[in-house]
């Protein structure tokens, strides 16, 4: 169920009779056609597990599942929108960031600290964001939020690529992450996160980077 990019900030999508797509609540600007939405409560492809899995890493991020016959237009806070289409692949993302995808994903929750050890979680610090993060996996589009726009950086064996934590939005393929100082622990004092964390994705896949270092 590909994504037509409308502007930067908006994207429609086709909704085919039995198939399903879910989607952020409040993301719906408009549709046409016969067209339902029903709070879902399953955790989306995954079941309870992925529902369970979402709350214990706090990213309840109420969905929608979308149904029906039609077009549905879809954005959120005038956030800019990247839309990512996944071939087989594991695509990886803060549950606040989905904007809407399809149903024939398979989604669960990765905790953090398995990508990186002690690194990893200590990233869910430095950002904000949860030692957990949403995956979903399969064929399909994805549309994510980001502040400023979105970058798609390659990452190849032997050529790592270095993101501000912050600016970091999600990734895909065969990648791990760590987080590295980018400054001694003296010169940190009195310092902010900032630049003074890199975190490092190695092996290969992409990373999506926006120009911005808020969250949403």
């Amino acid at each position: 169920m590909p994504f037509r990019e409308i502007n930067s900030k908006m994207v429609e999508a086709t909704v085919f009779p039995g198939q399903k797509m879910y989607s952020q609540r409040g993301a719906m600007l408009a549709y046409r056609g016969e067209v339902s939405f029903t709070p879902n409560i399953q955790g989306g492809q995954g079941g309870v597990m992925s529902m369970i899995g979402r709350r214990v890493a706090n990213e309840a991020t109420p969905l929608m599942t979308v149904e029906g016959n039609g077009t549905v237009m879809f954005g959120h806070g005038g956030h800019h929108i990247q839309v990512i289409n996944l071939a087989g692949d594991t695509l990886y993302v803060e549950a606040d960031r989905l904007l809407a995808f399809d149903g024939t994903l398979q989604q669960g929750t990765m905790f953090m600290g398995s990508q990186g050890g002690v690194m990893g979680m200590v990233r869910g610090q430095v950002t904000g964001q949860g030692l957990f993060t949403t995956t979903l996996k399969g064929h399909g589009a994805v549309a994510v939020m980001a502040h400023g726009g979105v970058i798609e950086l390659p990452i190849t064996p032997g050529r790592e690529v270095h993101v501000d934590p912050q600016a970091y939005v999600a990734h895909h393929g065969d990648v791990r992450n760590k987080l590295s100082t980018a400054l001694g622990w003296r010169d940190m004092v009195g310092r902010g996160s900032g630049e003074a964390f890199q975190l490092e994705l190695s092996g290969s896949g992409a990373v999506y980077v926006q120009a911005s270092e808020e969250k949403l």
